[in-house]
């Protein structure tokens, strides 16, 4: 899962050592942006990632902020107003902008609010839901088939949403036979790179973990406390529980900054590392644009919502969530609970920050396919682990401005 560096062969750009000392350094207050309407309280590195990976100009931006505030408020409204039918909501792009859909099993629905629009279909939340418990369950018992690479609860299909290797549908086909998951509830979809944990070894760290033998590198995810004590969430796959945490001071030296104080991988891919007491960390993501960005909290984004990743490897990217309670098929492992974004990520990035424009913390990467380069961005999936399980399992509070 992951590639390591003796000390002796550490090479580290005098930018990589800026960005790894950076999580010391004050907040930066940015003089705002001339922006449309709708976009006056939207930091100006998180506006201009996602009007360029996203491809929105700023009036689009505007219109699909005020969409996303809408559905994060009307979530669990809309939930309970379709009961036993609900199927689900998102944000969804149409021709005319954007709108909040509500899915529900029930051909009259109750009225909707404005804005939202309702999608019939075929089955419930709670029926899918119970298709991926299954498939889940054989995973546990009887291992996942080669070339299927993970399954998700998909709302906006409404279906369970499974991604295949090219070439491997009928081991597919035999994995979802052998869960007896509803195949009524199944569809298949072709992703032609394996997700991998992105814990690689790159030029440049934001921190390095040893396991005692072996650095590897990783990226901080969010500053957090914990009785008096400080540090900060990041990957379970980047280190385990008394791994030490580094940071680099120059290419043949490293300082500690804490230890690796809990770790659950693949169980989730969670773990905090408790920094020394001479370290702060401010509670910020690096914007890479000049300034940081700041955390207010952690609400849950909804699916459709633009979320920014922030890592040591590619910067800052930005990206939909496209699903939640994902599971992924590693290489060599199976992790469930991730979210699934479209957006994309590299080695050294995993641990690193998931951020919505207005603040709130989201997750830590865990993994992704292909890379920022090229064309392969436009084609990459992300995951990521969810900030609020991992807060209340480690008993920690995210720092917030």
């Amino acid at each position: 899962m992951r590639k390591s560096v003796t000390r002796g062969l550490l090479v580290l750009s005098p930018i990589a050592l800026a960005v790894a000392m950076s999580a010391s350094a004050g907040p930066v207050s940015p003089d705002k942006p001339s922006t449309p309407d709708g976009l006056g309280g939207i930091h100006p590195a998180v506006q201009t990632a996602m009007q360029r990976d996203l491809g929105l100009s700023g009036t689009e931006l505007a219109q699909y902020l005020r969409t996303e505030r809408m559905a994060t408020q009307l979530a669990d409204r809309l939930a309970s107003s379709q009961g036993e039918h609900f199927a689900g909501s998102w944000i969804e792009r149409t021709p005319r902008g954007f709108e909040v859909v509500v899915a529900s099993t029930a051909n009259s629905a109750a009225k909707l609010p404005r804005g939202t629009s309702l999608r019939v279909v075929d089955d419930s939340f709670a029926e899918l839901n119970l298709s991926k418990a299954k498939l889940d369950g054989a995973v546990a018992k009887h291992g996942a088939a080669n070339g299927v690479y993970g399954w998700f609860v998909d709302v906006r299909t409404n279906s369970v949403t499974i991604n295949v290797a090219p070439g491997a549908r009928k081991a597919a086909i035999d994995f979802v036979a052998r869960s007896n998951a509803d195949i009524g509830t199944v569809r298949f979809q072709t992703m032609a790179s394996q997700p991998k944990p992105l814990a690689t070894l790159m030029g440049g760290s934001e921190y390095l973990s040893n396991d005692g033998t072996n650095y590897y590198y990783c990226s901080v995810g969010f500053a957090v406390t914990k009785s008096g004590a400080q540090g900060f969430a990041t990957a379970g796959h980047c280190g385990s529980a008394g791994d030490g945490a580094f940071v680099a001071v120059n290419r043949r030296t490293v300082q500690s900054i804490g230890t690796f104080a809990a770790s659950s991988f693949p169980n989730g891919d969670k773990a905090w590392v408790q920094v020394n007491s001479n370290h702060t960390l401010q509670p910020v993501v690096d914007g890479y644009s000049g300034s940081d960005i700041p955390v207010h909290g952690s609400t849950e984004a909804p699916v459709g919502a633009a979320v920014c990743r922030s890592g040591r490897t590619t910067g800052l990217h930005c990206g939909v969530i496209e699903a939640k309670n994902v599971t992924v098929q590693y290489p060599d492992t199976s992790v469930g609970g991730l979210t699934q974004v479209k957006v994309c990520a590299e080695g050294g990035d995993s641990g690193g920050s998931f951020i919505t424009n207005a603040g709130q913390a989201q997750g830590v990467l865990s993994g992704g396919n292909y890379s920022c380069k090229g064309k392969q961005a436009k084609l990459a999936t992300s995951y990521f682990q969810p900030i609020n399980p991992l807060l209340t399992q480690y008993g920690l509070t995210l720092k917030t401005q």
